[in-house]
């Protein structure tokens, strides 16, 4: 691929940003900075924060001033919601004033700041661990991120209303579509899963077709998605959404997080996708509701195989003349501080260095404690090599532009919207969307 060709518009899971690519970027350097220097900073070290929940916040904000107290090198927190992030990064390279310090939610801005040298690699700190699979993300064996958790989109569950009309975990997509339809009564629909142009599309609803084996490239980087192995798996996924449809609410075309989110917590469907924020906003809003809601994998047609899509956040450095403290006040942060700042969302926060497991501070929190066979469960999906993990923009055999550019043009959510909406031939769908695919990434 082409440098020019990078210079595209990225989308994180939660909201659309724009992105700069190699020649975007231009700022010249020519390669990545001297390793890091263990001595106290001569100016502070900028942290671009993008976890805002309230106790998240709160956390920076308190450690900020441990350090200094700790070190004498003050850490200055600036706090930004991860849609507006990599747009923050960009714009601080450019104006000469970057970040030490950043969050991103994407490995397709991690690929990119890479390849320009503005991020350093963090085998330092990652080769201490063992992790969960998929994570790191090595490019030619360097890593160029600390993931500190997954977001994986799993099913949630009611097991009251299951254990009401006697129904039993489903293993195939028939199962599941009638377990849906039994759950509909009055106000309460069976499921949400949207199939707007958005990021919640990308991110909630296309697990049932990882899990039926659809791949979009080969190991060549060839668009594979209509082929004569994938595209009857993905016709067949389409047609299994268009029977799931009808037992949705009204706006799955609309739906973004917030509405699945909303109508999980307000107890209006009897599934829906969502990772582990969903538990700690029923805590907040509506315990009985919380007290009710399990999870199980996404499933495929024939109950053989099972997937999770996959969702991760972590933390960069950044190639300044302040990285060498940057990289002490990182060491520090995921060794004295981790369980710390992963209790500020414990259930949402699922670890993602697998000695965290094991951690008996960590495992002595309260909400860890309560919702521990969820935590356990997502803990299996991310450790068992037999469940597919994967998303749109994981596609393909290794970190690329690619799959990024497929996962922003909502390519896939049309295809989606052509069967559901247009009533499009199934199989013309997909021929639609591989092709749209080839030509995106020319």
């Amino acid at each position: 691929m082409k440098k020019a060709d990078l210079s595209n518009r990225l989308l994180t899971r939660r909201q659309t940003m724009k992105s700069m690519g190699a020649a975007g970027l231009g700022l010249g350097l020519s390669g990545l900075a001297a390793p890091a220097v263990k001595a106290q900073s001569s100016r502070p070290i900028r942290f671009l924060n993008s976890e805002t929940g309230r106790d998240s916040l709160a956390f920076f904000d308190r450690i900020s001033q441990e350090y200094e107290a700790l070190t004498g090198t003050e850490v200055i927190i600036d706090s930004a919601p991860l849609g507006e992030s990599f747009t923050k990064i960009t714009n601080g390279i450019r104006s000469g004033t970057p970040y030490d310090v950043a969050t991103v939610g994407f490995i397709g801005q991690v690929l990119l700041l890479a390849e320009e040298g503005q991020i350093v690699p963090m085998n330092e700190l990652t080769d201490a661990h063992e992790w969960g699979n998929n994570i790191l993300f090595p490019i030619d064996n360097q890593v160029y991120w600390y993931p500190f958790d997954y977001n994986l989109s799993v099913i949630y569950y009611r097991k009251d209303i299951y254990e009401e009309l006697g129904l039993s975990v489903p293993d195939t997509w028939d199962g599941f579509i009638a377990n849906c339809e039994a759950a509909v009564e009055g106000r309460r629909r069976g499921c949400l899963f949207p199939i707007g142009s958005n990021g919640a599309t990308n991110w909630m609803s296309f697990a049932f077709m990882w899990a039926e084996g659809v791949k979009l490239f080969d190991d060549d980087w060839n668009v594979i998605l209509d082929s004569d192995e994938m595209r009857p798996k993905a016709a067949a996924y389409l047609d299994m959404m268009a029977r799931l449809y009808p037992t949705m609410p009204p706006g799955a075309l609309q739906a973004s997080y917030s509405e699945v989110l909303s109508n999980v917590v307000a107890g209006t469907l009897a599934h829906g996708p969502y990772a582990g924020r969903v538990i700690e906003a029923a805590e907040r809003d509506n315990p009985e509701v919380a007290a009710n809601l399990e999870i199980m994998p996404y499933m495929d047609s024939s109950g053989q195989q099972k997937a999770v899509s996959h969702g991760y956040d972590g933390w960069i450095v950044l190639n300044t003349d302040n990285q060498g403290p940057a990289m002490e006040f990182m060491r520090w942060l995921t060794t004295e501080k981790m369980v710390d700042f992963l209790h500020t969302a414990p259930v949402h926060f699922q670890p993602a260095r697998l000695d965290i497991y094991d951690n008996d501070r960590w495992r002595s929190n309260a909400m860890v404690e309560k919702y521990s066979s969820i935590i356990e469960m997502n803990r299996q999906f991310i450790t068992d090599d037999s469940v597919i993990l994967t998303s749109i923009d994981t596609q393909g055999p290794s970190p690329d532009v690619r799959p990024a550019k497929v996962f922003e043009s909502f390519i896939l959510p049309e295809m989606l919207q052509n069967r559901i909406l247009r009533e499009m031939d199934p199989v013309e769908a997909v021929t639609q969307a591989a092709s749209s695919i080839r030509e995106l990434i020319v």
